[in-house]
Formats: C-alpha cells, sequence, structure tokens
C-alpha cells in the first residue's frame, strides 16, 4: 500500500471573491485566522466575545497536488478524511467526493477514476454549523436540554443547536471553557492506494489471559482485487502462527487463534510493569500479491466488577485478576483547537500523571475521542483509560439519520482504539441519566418539567436508543470483553427511581458536587463516599504568570470584566471567595488570592482523596474534576493550560502515594490511616512526633504498624488532651507521622495540624534554598526559621519539582529536585532550574505579620 499526506492547503471566506490565504492542516478556521494576522489571540482578555461572527460564515480548504506514479497504475485509490469539522462537502477536480456530517468519523472516497498526474484540486467548503443545525431545532418543534451550550454568547438567545451537531460538545462553551465553534480540517487527509491485497485492519482479540497463558486470537480484515489461495501469518515474540485461506474478491474477516505460554501481562501504574506485545500480520497470495500489517497492545485480563455484598453492589476494576483502587483524575481536550496539541504536550500530561502516581484518567463525554498518541503514551505508563462517548449534559435527537450517524461514528472509533490495553472501560454518556432522572418526578436538574407526558416519553425512548441499545451492541460486536457502563453517574439499569445516583450510593458510581455547588462543607467529602466516586472538584485560578498571559495588570481584581469572562462558571470567583473565607487567611493582595485559591483547592482535593482511600475496599476508586485546561482559566484543573502544575497537583501526587500515610483531623483530636494499594504486606514501626512553629519536640510516640496488600487501617487514634501539653497553644503545633520499616527506610510520612488553616498563628518565614553543589542547578535544600507553610518553589524556567507547595518545619530541612520534559523525551529529567525562590502562607497573608 502506498499512502501520502495531502500537504499545502489554502483558505478563505466562502463565497466571496477574497484572496486565498495559508492554511495548516490539521488545523482549524481559527486558528488560520489567528496566523494570518485577521483576528486577535482568541484567549487573550475578552476577545472571545468578538468572534463569535467566524462560526455563522462558511469557509473554503483547497489544495492542489500531484499522484505518485505507482499510485496511478494501483488497482484501489482513496481519498481518506481522518476528521472534517463538520459539515463539509468535498470535492476532486470538480466532481462531488462526498458530504461529511460527523467530526468524529473517517471518511473515504474512492478516487482512481478522477486521479489525475498531476495538478489535481481537492476543495472542502465547510457549512457553518450554526446556519446548518438551526433549522434542525425549527423542525423538531422544542429545544432539547443542553445546560452548557452557551447560545446567548454566540448571538443565538435560547437556540441550544450543540445537540443536533455530532462535533466535540465543549466547542459550544462550557463552565470551564469558551464558545469556539470551530470548522476545519482536524486531522490528516491522505490518498491511498493499493493492489492485489491489502491488510485494513488487525484487532487482537483477547479471549482468555492469565499469567500461565494467554489465548487471542488474529482478527483480521483483508481486502482482496481477485479470488485465490493465500498464507497468512502472524509473528508474535519470534514465532509465526500460520492459515491458509481462499480469499474471495472485496472484503472478508480472517481469524487466528494464537496460545501465549507464560505472557509478559500489562499492569497499571504501582502493580508493575506496563509490558507491550506486537503482532505482525502478513498474507500472501500465491499470485504475488502481499501486505502486512503491525500492532501493539498488552496483555491483560479486565473487568468491571460488579457484585453484591454486604454494604449493596460493588463497582472496580479487576486488572489480571487483583482489584484495582482507581485513582486519577478527568481529562478534557488540551486545547480548545485540538490541532494544536503537539505531542509533547500530551506527553506532558500523561507524565504528569504517571509522576502523580495516578492509575486511570477518565476521557470526558464533551470533548473529543482522543488522538492515537494519547492512549499509546497510557499504554506505555500503564495509565488504565475510563473512555466515554462523545455525548454530555444534554438530551439527543433519535431520528434515523442521527442513529445511523452515531453508530458509523462508534464503529470507527471502537475499531480505531480497541486494541489499546490502557481502555478498561466504554461509558455511554457524561451526567444526562442522573440529570434528566426518568423514574423519579422530583429528581435530576429540572429538566422534565418543560416538556408535556407525550414529549417527555419520546425524548427518554430516543436516549434508549442510543445509550441502552446501540452503544452497547458497538462495544459487544467490536471489542468484546471490555465492559460498557451506560451513563456516569448510575446506580444500575433498574427502570424505577433506583437506576439514578446520589452521593452516597451504595452501587455504581457518584458524583458527588455538594461541595463547591452547594456550597457545602470540606468535610461533607468524609461523609458522602459512594463505590466509585468519578467526579468530584473544587476550582482555583492559575498563577500569577498564567493569570497575565490572558490580562493586563489593571484586570488584577476578582470581579474585573476580563477575570469575569476567565470564569465561566456563573458563581464560580464568589464561591471560591466564600470557601476562602471559611478555611483560609485573608490574602494580602490579589497576587496572594491566586496563591491561596490554590491552597484551597489542593486542601479540599486532599480531604477527598485521602477520605475515599481509606474507605477501601468499600470506595475503589477516586477520580477528581479535572487534570487538565484548554484554555487559560479559573477552573477545577489540576495543572493549567501551560501544564503548570498547581497546588492540587503535587498534594494529589502525595495523596496517591501506593503508600498512604494518611493523617485524618476528627472533631477531638487525629486519626492516622495506613493505605497499602501494593499486592505486598508491608510492617514497621509508626513513629509520631508534636512539634511547635519553631521545631521544638514537645512529645513523641511509637506503635507497631502494619498492613495487608490492598488494605486500608486505622493504626491510631490521638484524642486532643494526649496531644498537646498544658504549655503549647494549640494553634501553634504541628503532628508529624513516619511510617518506618524494619531497615530503617521511610515507608510513608503525612502530618497535621490540630487547628484549621484560618485559626493558624502563621507568620513570614525566613526560607533558605540552597543549591546542591554538583547537581548542575537541578538539586535544592530547602530550610526555614520558623514553621512555613505550603512553601512554594517557583523557578524562572518551565519544569516540575520534585515536591512543592510542603509545610517545612525547622530543623528539617527537604531535598527537592528539578525535573523538565525536553523535546521528544519520554520522560522528565534532570534540569538547571535556573533562579529559584521560595514562598509560603505566611507570606500572603492579612495582618498576620505579627502573630506568632
Amino acid at each position: 500500500m502506498t499512502s501520502i499526506v495531502i500537504g499545502s492547503w489554502t483558505f478563505r471566506a466562502a463565497g466571496r471573491e477574497e484572496a486565498w490565504m495559508e492554511a495548516k492542516v490539521p488545523g482549524c478556521v481559527h486558528t488560520d485566522l489567528l496566523r494570518n494576522g485577521n483576528i486577535e489571540d482568541p484567549f487573550y482578555g475578552t476577545n472571545e466575545h468578538r468572534l463569535q461572527w467566524i462560526d455563522k460564515q462558511d469557509w473554503e480548504y483547497a489544495a492542489e497536488f500531484d499522484a505518485a506514479a505507482e499510485q496511478l497504475d494501483d488497482d484501489f485509490v482513496q481519498l481518506v478524511f481522518e476528521g472534517l469539522d463538520t459539515y463539509a462537502d468535498v470535492t476532486l477536480n470538480g466532481s462531488r467526493l462526498l458530504s461529511a456530517d460527523n467530526m468524529f468519523r473517517i471518511w473515504k472516497a474512492e478516487v482512481k477514476g478522477l486521479l489525475k498526474e498531476s495538478g489535481n484540486k481537492l476543495h472542502i467548503r465547510f457549512r457553518s454549523p450554526v446556519n446548518e443545525d438551526l433549522p434542525k431545532l425549527e423542525r423538531l418543534g422544542y429545544a432539547l436540554p443542553a445546560t452548557n451550550d452557551q447560545s446567548e454568547l454566540g448571538g443565538l438567545g435560547d437556540k441550544r443547536i450543540s445537540v443536533f451537531a455530532r462535533k466535540a460538545p465543549y466547542h459550544y462553551g462550557w463552565d470551564w471553557g469558551p464558545r469556539f465553534v470551530t470548522s476545519g480540517i482536524w486531522r490528516p487527509v491522505r490518498l491511498e492506494s493499493w493492489s492485489g491485497v491489502r491488510i485494513s485492519d488487525l484487532f487482537i482479540r483477547q479471549d482468555a489471559v492469565s499469567a500461565e497463558a494467554a489465548e487471542v486470537t488474529a482478527v483480521v480484515t483483508v481486502e482482496a482485487a481477485a479470488s485465490g489461495p493465500s498464507t497468512m501469518v502472524v509473528t508474535v515474540e519470534g514465532r509465526e502462527h500460520r492459515l491458509e485461506a481462499e480469499l474471495e474478491t472485496g472484503v472478508q474477516t480472517l481469524e487466528l487463534p494464537i496460545r501465549i505460554e507464560q505472557p509478559r501481562l500489562w499492569w497499571s501504574r504501582g502493580l508493575g510493569e506496563a509490558s507491550l506485545t506486537e503482532f505482525q500480520a502478513r498474507v500472501d497470495k500465491q499470485d504475488g500479491a502481499a501486505d502486512s500489517r503491525t500492532v501493539r497492545t498488552g496483555l491483560r485480563s479486565v473487568r468491571l466488577v460488579r457484585d453484591r455484598d454486604e454494604a449493596g453492589t460493588s463497582f472496580y476494576f479487576e486488572l489480571n485478576g487483583v482489584a484495582v483502587f482507581a485513582k486519577g483524575a478527568n481529562h478534557i481536550p488540551n486545547d480548545s483547537f485540538v490541532s494544536e496539541v503537539t505531542e509533547d504536550r500530551y506527553r506532558h500530561e500523561i507524565l504528569s500523571a504517571a509522576e502523580a502516581n495516578m492509575n486511570m484518567l477518565r476521557i470526558w463525554g464533551g470533548g473529543i475521542y482522543e488522538q492515537d498518541i494519547f492512549y499509546d503514551l497510557c499504554d506505555e505508563h500503564g495509565i488504565m483509560v475510563w473512555q466515554d462517548f462523545m455525548f454530555a449534559c444534554s438530551m439527543y435527537p433519535g431520528d434515523e439519520a442521527f442513529l445511523d450517524n452515531v453508530r458509523a461514528e462508534a464503529e470507527d472509533n471502537v475499531r480505531r482504539l480497541r486494541n489499546h490495553p490502557s481502555i478498561v472501560l466504554w461509558c455511554g454518556n457524561n451526567e444526562i441519566d442522573s440529570a434528566w432522572a426518568h423514574y423519579d418526578e422530583n429528581g435530576g436538574w429540572g429538566w422534565k418539567k418543560d416538556y408535556t407526558p407525550e414529549q417527555r416519553e419520546s425524548i427518554w425512548a430516543d436516549y434508549e436508543a442510543i445509550f441502552h441499545k446501540l452503544l452497547p451492541d458497538a462495544v459487544e460486536r467490536l471489542s468484546p470483553g471490555i465492559g460498557y457502563w451506560p451513563s456516569s453517574p448510575l446506580i444500575s439499569l433498574t427502570e424505577d427511581a433506583g437506576q439514578h445516583a446520589y452521593p452516597e450510593s451504595a452501587a455504581g458510581d457518584v458524583h458527588y458536587w455538594g461541595v463547591w455547588h452547594a456550597v457545602e462543607p470540606f468535610e461533607n467529602y468524609k461523609l458522602k463516599i459512594g463505590r466509585f466516586i468519578s467526579e468530584y472538584g473544587f476550582q482555583s485560578f492559575p498563577e500569577y504568570r498564567s493569570v497575565r498571559s490572558f490580562a493586563e495588570e489593571a484586570d488584577m481584581e476578582l470581579l474585573s470584566t476580563v477575570m469575569l469572562a476567565h470564569q465561566k462558571n456563573g458563581a464560580g470567583n464568589r464561591l471560591i471567595k466564600e470557601y476562602m473565607d471559611m478555611y483560609l487567611p485573608e490574602p494580602k493582595d490579589f497576587p496572594a488570592f491566586l496563591y491561596e485559591s490554590q491552597i484551597l483547592q489542593a486542601e479540599a482535593m486532599k480531604m477527598a482523596i485521602e477520605a475515599h482511600r481509606r474507605r477501601r475496599p468499600y470506595c475503589m476508586g477516586t477520580l477528581y474534576w479535572q487534570m487538565n485546561d484548554c484554555w487559560p482559566v479559573a477552573s477545577w484543573a489540576g495543572m493549567d493550560y501551560f501544564g503548570r502544575w498547581k497546588a492540587m497537583h503535587y498534594y494529589a501526587k502525595r495523596s496517591f502515594r501506593d503508600v498512604l500515610l494518611s493523617a485524618d483531623r476528627t472533631g477531638t483530636g487525629i486519626d492516622l490511616h495506613l493505605v497499602n494499594d501494593l499486592q505486598a504486606s508491608l510492617q514497621g514501626t509508626l513513629k509520631v512526633s508534636l512539634l511547635d512553629f519553631s521545631g521544638l519536640t514537645l512529645a513523641e510516640r511509637e506503635v507497631p504498624a502494619a498492613a495487608a496488600g490492598g488494605q486500608s487501617r486505622l493504626l491510631l487514634s490521638l484524642a486532643g488532651e494526649e496531644l498537646l501539653p498544658e504549655s503549647a497553644a494549640s494553634d501553634s503545633v504541628l503532628v508529624t507521622a513516619e511510617l518506618v520499616a524494619e531497615d530503617g527506610s521511610l515507608l510513608a510520612a503525612a502530618s497535621a495540624f490540630l487547628e484549621g488553616d484560618r485559626q493558624l498563628a502563621l507568620a513570614p518565614a525566613s526560607i533558605h534554598v540552597e543549591e546542591i553543589e554538583g547537581s548542575g542547578g537541578s538539586r535544592f535544600r530547602v530550610s526555614a526559621s520558623r514553621l512555613a507553610r505550603a512553601v512554594w518553589l517557583q523557578s524562572d524556567r518551565e519544569g516540575i519539582f520534585s515536591d512543592n507547595f510542603f509545610d517545612l518545619v525547622p530543623g528539617r530541612p527537604v531535598t527537592v529536585a528539578f525535573k523538565a520534559l525536553k523535546p521528544g523525551a519520554v520522560r522528565y529529567e534532570a534540569a538547571d532550574a535556573g533562579r529559584v525562590t521560595a514562598s509560603s502562607m505566611g507570606d500572603a497573608v492579612k495582618a498576620l505579620a505579627a502573630k506568632g
């Protein structure tokens, strides 16, 4: 097979006699306009509001290309469009090829009869998504719920049309993202040709996998130009497996069972190596035609375990027979303009997940089915993927054309992704079952009240057609053995009120948003715990230099026009301030507010993560909202648009450690828990110290400690009167705990205050950062004159520290390393941090300098 990528493209507004401008493909009209100087930075200030005209205009793209001589001689020649966004009419040399209507599908057209040796003219007209879908709303006669569709910002009033387009839902706006309804060629366009025979797909179906043997089937889709005898050979780990077959003209599927003795298994991060195995299939016809294809997968058994137990019904993933506690976050697209996400940006995200001890990412249903590189990296780093289909927070039409489109979309994407061992679950949608709550008249988000009984039944029937029939059928047919979950969150498909999830559900998965949306206290994270918490979160701002990327110094105020434009959750800034007044001391200025917002978020997520982990095995998963951002904004993300780790990501790294010592401040004291996610048991000595803020040890205690593999245990409960000598004040002491192995090595550590941050006697501390000789500027020893709360190390170079936003006790210096991701590198490497500065909460707070 011969394949070339169609390169040089130009574009312009359709229907106008304007000059053609240079276009970048993959790309979109917004980024092409920006590169040509026709618009200003969409992310800066309030520019988003001034760019809403773009989606109401048709756009045209054109390319001229030559065909390779051998392609003209081949039997079959196709143009393959891996991603057209979204409504596109395609012609070649003046002849119509196809009309596309789904961003997520792969579109193909036979072009042998149209192709010339040179000067082929390819033209694509992208019809306005707004103008295309407004008539569909009119024809339906009533609006479908689409809570996050920012139609008002787009100049459409209450006409929410996102549900009619098979296009990334977040393009229409979300409560963390802007409204940029794009058009363009977002994945490559290729000219492919072949003669004789072609392998168009190779799927390694994993029938039964264990440590003793892997029983797999190579499922090979073969296209033959003519019938005749052939030999198929599948090679794995140096061994050939053969099948003699009589090919028919056209498309057929060949299956070859293979047994691999004592396979190298694929494990998620923390449980073992993420071993990958390569399979090569080759088909040779007796007439001399031949083709081959290679895929890489990981051999593993995986299932979603939902068994009845004394508490309700379990919900966890079992990998190679081991129950896995899922630790991670929800992933959204890394950019509003997805073609701007480079491989290095993907690499930074997945390595950031691995560095933070995560073993799962949930690809949320309002974005895109991710690029191949995303899943490749998850495969390599042992990051399991919970994969949503691209439906979120809306009800959808169910006419025949829409269902056929969705069916083709599902088949394209399940087929494309099914060899990735990282994908452990397909989920139908995000939050729709609980939002509509069909079987609970008073449940859900209030959507049902706007419809007649007949309309309700029709809307729900359309929902069931997609999520209870069409999508699970596609998964079962094309990726057998991988679980399907209809909606997140959900208890079970009971067809009664017991179907719809709530925060304390004893079955299914849970999205808990009482903290944040309902302004419940952080402490409720310790009370409202389900079997698997697949969403929860709290907002913060990015750091000052990231905020300055979209705002001027004059905009540095919580209620400024620009700051509100970069806060898509209507009550967001108010809620951050309201919670800050509850939990943290008052910041002295706006940069300090930005910093404290990150500490506030981090403390909330630490409380949630560790509460969930302490409840193992009742709770077996914690995925916070959200991993990343698609533009610079105040949001729930743990790292900002530029990939800079917020305090939360550093906190998560500590709270996600495989061996966790968790210090839980109770109403009367502190409980110390040991959580062991490893398969092997642990034992050692728990050493507990009470220190004052000058570093003086006031009391010490040691007790033996142990935990079996996969166990959470309460090691020690300390009441307030045990902890605090009469001479000490509760606002000026710190409890530290260390779990020390028999050989003296440190297995885990934790600390806790007896009072909340708002009550602590904080003051500025003198923090000393000393470069370690011989480290090339990559390692530092950090010490403090008095307790320094949430020490923030900053470098003038991009990278990450091995630890950050940590508490620093006098006499107990901390050594940190600085690492950076070099272009094309597969891991973070030691790097020169340049100038490093340090500050703490004592430096940020207002009117506390005299305390302590």
